[in-house]
């Protein structure tokens, strides 16, 4: 009796391993296809990026919900780099792990970076310095698509006056001040300002989003961060 029980038990254990297996690897496929399409279809740089990825994670497939995207879209806007690749990396973490970090990176970089190879490669034989209309038609419509996600965006993540005016001061500091220092400058004020006026938001309560990476993984990661940062030679 007891060697049949632990047959069974160990039937169901195996069953479910199996099951979980196939979650994940459908959830590694469905990161990997979504992110491709976007890597497609995206255009206009890492801003509208964002609006991208609002529309098609938030609202359509409903992967992770407003506040944690905004507060992820805030952190990677800090970190150094394209904030569209981070944010994309981090919300494959979330859907499908580590792996899906990976997938949703690649699935949006690859289409980009082979039609950059191929435009660079053919652009010699079809423009010059004096076809250079079309490019300034692609500016033109780069910037409506990007106006078209920072006004998207604007009604999520500022939803009232204090958030907006926070935004707005934001902006033109950055614009007067264009150098790295006034980027820092204002980012720190508009934190200090928001845990001022806001304190609330700052409290563990809403903390609700949560990334599935090992101790190991993330140690693995700061040492990496850490050698590059500082340029060791063996990297």
């Amino acid at each position: 009796m007891k060697k049949s029980l632990n047959i069974m038990s160990e039937s169901v254990e195996v069953g479910s391993t199996q099951v979980q297996r196939h979650q994940e690897l459908s959830s590694l496929l469905e990161v990997l296809s979504v992110s491709t399409r976007l890597g497609l279809t995206s255009f206009g740089g890492p801003v509208a990026h964002l609006g991208y990825f609002h529309e098609e994670y938030v609202k359509r497939r409903q992967w992770i919900d407003e506040q944690s995207y905004a507060d992820l879209v805030a952190l990677c806007q800090f970190l150094p780099g394209p904030a569209s690749s981070q944010v994309g990396i981090a919300i494959g973490i979330t859907r499908a792990r580590l792996l899906g970090g990976i997938a949703a990176w690649l699935g949006f970089t690859i289409p980009s970076a082979l039609a950059l190879i191929a435009f660079a490669f053919g652009i010699g034989s079809f423009a010059s310095t004096g076809d250079a209309g079309w490019l300034h038609g692609l500016k033109v419509v780069a910037v409506a698509v990007v106006a078209q996600a920072v006004w998207g965006m604007a009604r999520s993540l500022c939803p009232d006056r204090e958030r907006a005016t926070i935004a707005i001061l934001a902006s033109l500091v950055t614009l007067a001040w264009p150098t790295a220092i006034g980027q820092l400058s204002s980012i720190a004020i508009a934190g200090i300002v928001g845990s001022i006026i806001f304190p609330g938001a700052a409290s563990p309560a809403v903390s609700h989003i949560r990334f599935p990476v090992s101790r190991k993984t993330g140690i693995a990661a700061w040492i990496i961060f850490f050698a590059l940062l500082l340029g060791l030679p063996f990297l």
